[in-house]
């Protein structure tokens, strides 16, 4: 049986419908930094996702090849995700997406290296007949946030993360958006075969006492 992050980590990948606070560990990650709109056809974002996913599988599928990782063991790709921002908005400005700054990100297993992600780039872009240079190793380590799953259209957030500022007040935390600290969505339903009001995103926001 693959190793799949999102029933050995549910507590990551699958929150319930009303806020939590979770301290998520340090992870590291295939990235692709880009700007502007997400949904505009054949755009920066939707190359960062192909770059993404070929070099993702070319990892998951290295078994098969003469090329050994060390301590590897069979997975499923964990699912996309994305950390947002606009310059000079606390928060996320929903009816602006022009202006969104993103990096996109596929989990990483421990076991990956950089040398054995510098391998995979290298084979990705090979193969797949794809520049894969702008992807990153990148290590990510979150701590203390709160999170929600939120069901529906992306458009629909805010009263999602209305709910979530509402419980920080509560428990008498804030919000703590920085440089580093972005909000974070994971994407646990395939926008191309479920209908929005389906979709399920998991709502991260990184926190501090007040």
């Amino acid at each position: 049986m693959a190793f799949d992050f999102k029933k050995e980590y549910k507590e990551f990948y699958m929150p319930k419908n009303n806020p939590e606070i979770v301290n998520v560990p340090k992870a590291n990650y295939i990235a692709v930094r880009g700007k502007g709109n997400p949904n505009e056809e054949e755009g920066d974002y939707q190359k960062a996702i192909s770059v993404l996913y070929a070099i993702a599988y070319t990892l998951k599928m290295s078994y098969k090849t003469d090329y050994k990782i060390e301590g590897f063991f069979e997975y499923v790709v964990p699912p996309l995700e994305g950390f947002w921002w606009q310059d000079e908005v606390d928060g996320v400005d929903y009816t602006d997406k022009s202006t969104f700054n993103w990096i996109s990100v596929i989990r990483l297993p421990d076991f990956v290296t950089e040398k054995d992600f510098a391998w995979a780039v290298e084979n990705a872009t090979k193969k797949k007949k794809l520049d894969c240079s702008a992807a990153e190793f990148m290590t990510i380590d979150e701590g203390l946030c709160v999170q929600i799953m939120h069901l529906g259209s992306f458009d629909d957030e805010p009263a999602t993360v209305a709910l979530m500022d509402e419980y920080l007040a509560e428990k008498g935390y804030v919000t703590d958006f920085t440089e580093i600290r972005l909000h974070h969505e994971i994407y646990m339903s395939d926008a191309r075969k479920v209908a929005p009001e389906k979709w399920k995103t998991v709502i991260r926001h990184p926190i501090r006492k007040a």
